[in-house]
C-alpha cells in the first residue's frame, strides 16, 4: 500500500507497451496492432488509472481515451498536427502568446498518461525534440517580464505537476516576482490519473503563490473516485479555486446523462465545471469527434435540468489560432412587436418586454 500511494512508484511502474498491457487487458486486434507498430504518441498508463479500466471491454469509456488503436493512423480531411497553430504564436521556448493579457507556458513534454486525443501529440513525450529546462524556462520568464501587458500565466505541457516540488516552486517563485503578473494557473490531468501526486507538501507549497488557480482535465464520471475526491479536497482546502476542462468525445461522454453525472459529481468535490471543449482536429482523432451540434444538444440537456454551477461553457478552439469561441444553443425564438420571445429549458415560449422607453422630461 505504501508503494501504491507513492506517485513516483506509480510512474516507474506505468504500463507502456503491449507486453505490459496484455497482462492486465484483453487486447483487441486493433489495440494489439497499434501497440506493435511504430507510433508517434507514446503509450503510458499509471497503475492507478489502469485499475479503473475494464479489462474485457475495448469500448470502455476510460480505456478508449488512453489505449492506442489503429484508428489513430487515419488522418481525416482538415486534421493537422498543430491545428491551433500554437507553434505560430510561440514567442520563446514553450511560451505561446496569443491572447492580449495572458500566455500559455508549456513547461514540460511529459505526462503521467498520454490521452489518445491530445492537442499536443506532436510534442508530448518527446524529451529529445522538445526538451525544456532552466535555460528554456529562463528565456520564457524574461519574455513575460519584458511584456507588462501579461497579467495571467497558465502553466501546462505536458503536465506541470510531474515536475518535482522544487522545480515547480522555482518556476512559480520567479513568475510571482514579476510585478505585472497577477494570476498564476496550472492546467493538469494529474488529480484524475495520478491523485497520489497531490501530497500535503505539494499543497503547502502551492498555497504560497495565491492568487493561484487550477484547471483539471476530467472526462468521465468513472474518474471521480475517492482518491480523486481526496486530492481535490486537499487543493480546495488550500484555497485553490478548481475548474474542470472536459473534451467532448464520441463513445466516452457524448450524451447528456453521462455529462450531467460528471458535472454534478465535480461540483460535489468542489470542482467548478469550466469548459466543455469540442475535440480539436488533431491528426488521427476523427474517431473521437462528434458534430458540434452534439455539444449544443448536451448543453441544452444541462441548462435548466441541473444547477447552473454544474453547466460548463461549450467552446470550439478555432483552428489556425483563433482562440476559444464559446457556443450556446439558441434560446431566442424571434420577436412579437416590442416583446422578445424566449424558449425556456422545457421548450415553452415566454415573452420578455424588450422595448426601452424614455419618459419625456416635464
Amino acid at each position: 500500500m505504501r508503494d501504491w500511494n507513492d506517485w513516483r512508484w506509480q510512474l516507474r511502474n506505468s504500463f507502456k507497451d503491449r507486453a505490459q498491457l496484455q497482462r492486465i487487458l484483453q487486447l483487441s486486434p486493433s489495440e494489439t496492432a497499434a501497440l506493435e507498430s511504430e507510433r508517434k504518441l507514446p503509450q503510458q498508463i499509471t497503475p492507478y488509472y489502469a485499475s479503473l479500466l475494464d479489462p474485457d471491454r475495448p469500448d470502455d469509456p476510460l480505456r478508449r481515451t488512453v489505449v492506442t488503436t489503429t484508428a489513430e493512423f487515419q488522418q481525416a480531411p482538415g486534421e493537422l498536427d498543430d491545428p491551433l497553430d500554437e507553434d505560430g504564436d510561440m514567442r520563446a521556448p514553450g511560451l505561446v502568446h496569443r491572447y492580449p493579457d495572458r500566455v500559455l507556458f508549456l513547461v514540460t513534454p511529459l505526462c503521467p498518461v498520454y490521452c489518445r486525443y491530445c492537442t499536443r501529440s506532436r510534442m508530448v513525450g518527446d524529451t529529445a525534440g522538445h526538451s525544456l529546462g532552466v535555460e528554456e524556462w529562463t528565456a520564457a520568464i524574461e519574455y513575460i517580464g519584458a511584456h507588462p501587458e501579461i497579467r495571467d500565466v497558465l502553466l501546462s505541457g505536458g503536465d506541470p505537476l510531474l515536475l518535482s516540488d522544487e522545480k515547480l516552486e522555482w518556476l512559480l517563485s520567479r513568475l510571482r516576482a514579476i510585478k505585472h503578473v497577477e494570476l498564476l494557473r496550472i492546467g493538469t490531468k494529474v488529480p484524475a490519473v495520478l491523485p497520489q501526486r497531490i501530497t500535503p507538501g505539494l499543497v503547502r507549497m502551492l498555497r504560497r503563490y495565491h492568487p493561484f488557480f487550477m484547471s483539471l482535465h476530467i472526462m468521465h464520471p468513472d474518474e471521480l473516485t475517492p482518491e480523486v475526491a481526496r486530492a481535490c479536497g486537499r487543493l480546495a482546502d488550500a484555497g485553490i479555486p478548481l475548474g474542470s476542462q472536459t473534451v467532448l468525445m464520441a463513445g466516452v461522454n457524448d450524451d447528456a446523462e453521462t455529462m450531467k453525472r460528471l458535472m454534478q459529481g465535480l461540483v460535489k468535490i468542489r470542482v467548478r465545471p469550466y469548459y466543455l471543449y469540442q475535440c480539436d482536429p488533431v491528426s488521427g482523432t476523427s474517431h473521437f469527434r462528434t458534430p458540434v451540434a452534439k455539444g449544443l444538444q448536451i448543453i441544452r440537456g444541462l441548462r435548466g435540468h441541473t444547477s447552473g454551477y454544474a453547466v460548463p461553457t461549450f467552446a470550439v478552439d478555432a483552428p489556425g489560432g483563433g482562440g476559444k469561441v464559446p457556443l450556446l444553443p439558441d434560446y431566442t425564438a424571434g420577436r412579437d412587436g416590442d416583446e422578445l420571445l424566449l424558449r425556456a429549458f422545457d421548450g415553452q415560449l415566454y415573452r420578455y418586454p424588450d422595448a426601452v422607453r424614455l419618459r419625456e422630461s416635464d
